[in-house]
């Protein structure tokens, strides 16, 4: 890294272990007190760091708090290539989440919510493919995966008939620009509960797609949080449509993370396969399509 432009005023560079990139990641604290973000990634992404840095400079342009982009560029004697970004002060809301008061979620929910959908602001080109085939193409063979590797677990034949007989929900579905992996462990929470975004490098179905996928996560034990990101996003009450996309992305995400999870992070398979489990309880085996934790506003 001796050969970035701005080496020379590093005075501090600290190697970050956290996260599942493939990039190097480093805190680095310069000469003049400012305190950065350095990515390096093998010089074979170029093209796929250079469209994630010019996405940061559209980001910043909104006005959506994230890591503002410093510079890019070639390092490593051709071999890699390096994002120079601010630092984001803070925690990751995933860290502190479940400890926090019920209204302190629900609140941070709502501006993660508000967020979101100032992202989805972004319009997608005009000559995109319909939604449902993006989509399809990809997430059919996680299904296929999961059948041929996943856990069985109870109630595993009720989410994958689910799945198989709504799949026309998604058809003619609007795109937009999508951040790619928005969860609590992807935004930062500042010591005055603001929240900002980071990770903005996945590109699952080239970055753009239905706006409510987004909103489709699991969530286990934060359900105030996840009502207030929902009523966040909607700035009201959610559509009835909207419920019925909740549940079918919220079950496609959960049993094909069975299979990634039992390779890339076998520790946290019981708490995936729970979560599952948790799916099938909250909208009554599919019965019901708004979740039982759903609050339209907290009373507590």
């Amino acid at each position: 890294m001796t050969d970035i432009p701005a080496y020379s005023a590093f005075a501090k560079i600290e190697p970050l272990n956290r996260g599942y990139s493939s990039d190097k990641k480093y805190y680095i604290e310069t000469h003049s007190g400012e305190h950065l973000l350095l990515r390096i990634s093998g010089a074979s992404e170029y093209d796929r760091k250079r469209a994630e840095f010019d996405r940061l400079k559209h980001v910043e342009e909104l006005g959506i708090p994230a890591s503002r982009p410093v510079d890019f560029g070639i390092c490593g004697n051709g071999q890699s290539v390096y994002q120079l970004l601010t630092w984001i002060d803070g925690v990751e809301l995933e860290s502190v989440l479940t400890t926090m008061p019920a209204t302190d979620q629900y609140t941070a929910g709502l501006k993660a919510g508000k967020i979101l959908r100032k992202i989805h602001s972004i319009p997608a080109p005009n000559n995109l493919t319909d939604w449902s085939e993006l989509y399809f193409a990809l997430i059919d063979e996680r299904l296929d995966v999961y059948r041929a590797e996943g856990i069985p677990f109870e109630g595993n034949e009720i989410m994958l008939a689910y799945i198989d007989g709504n799949r026309s929900l998604l058809k003619n579905r609007p795109q937009c620009r999508h951040h790619g992996d928005y969860h609590e462990g992807n935004l930062i929470i500042s010591g005055d509960k603001e929240i900002s975004v980071i990770d903005w490098h996945n590109f699952d179905f080239g970055g753009y797609g239905d706006p409510w996928y987004e909103l489709g996560r699991c969530f286990s034990d934060i359900q105030y949080y996840a009502a207030g990101e929902i009523n966040g996003y909607f700035d009201g009450d959610p559509p009835e449509e909207f419920w019925r996309l909740f549940a079918y992305y919220s079950a496609v995400s959960a049993i094909t993370s069975i299979v990634w999870t039992k390779y890339e992070a076998p520790d946290e398979l019981p708490a995936r396969l729970q979560a599952n489990l948790d799916i099938l309880h909250w909208f009554d085996n599919f019965n019901r399509v708004v979740p039982t934790w759903y609050l339209k506003d907290l009373r507590i």
